[in-house]
């Protein structure tokens, strides 16, 4: 909402970056003490990822009127960004939701996954992460430097998700 309705300053830029790490870190850790506590309820997880999808579009929503409404935009192809990084932030999380679910019908546990964890991958993946996403916005007051960082971020996120697509694909159809 601040992003779309305030003008951009370093010190708003600072304060969105603040209440998006919060949020998530109370997201990741209600996860947490459900899990610890014996898994959390079915409506939890559901209303979790509710809240988590909502989220995802909206923040690039806010980033595009914020865009329009206050930065000095060479073209206004530039609002592409944040409506682009919407759709496939959109479709990566569908995607991870959809394969847990599809895998889960085939008796497939969620945490059997073909080549693991590594030290690389979570490198790769750290452009695409939702708390790098949240730095970014310590830009926003200087809006040349956000728009940089976050089309670079956008770009990344097509990327892995255009290389999640093929293993997701894969994956589903070696299950049949």
């Amino acid at each position: 909402m601040l992003l779309a309705t305030v003008p951009p300053s370093l010190l708003l830029g600072v304060g969105v970056w603040l209440l998006l790490a919060v949020g998530y870190a109370w997201d990741s850790a209600d996860g947490q003490v459900a899990r610890l506590r014996g898994g959390g309820s079915l409506v939890g997880e559901w209303l979790d990822h509710i809240l988590d999808s909502a989220k995802l579009v909206s923040l690039h929503v806010a980033v595009a009127i914020g865009a329009y409404r206050f930065f000095e935009l060479p073209d206004a192809r530039w609002l592409l960004v944040p409506l682009g990084f919407a759709i496939v932030s959109t479709v990566t999380f569908f995607g991870m939701i959809l394969n847990d679910l599809l895998r889960g019908k085939r008796g497939v546990p969620q945490a059997a996954e073909a080549g693991g964890s590594s030290p690389l991958r979570a490198l790769l993946g750290l452009p695409t992460d939702y708390g790098v996403w949240c730095l970014a916005f310590v830009l926003w007051g200087a809006t040349g430097w956000f728009m940089l960082v976050y089309t670079l971020l956008f770009l990344a996120a097509i990327a892995y998700l255009a290389a999640a697509l093929a293993v997701w694909f894969r994956r589903m159809k070696a299950l049949g």
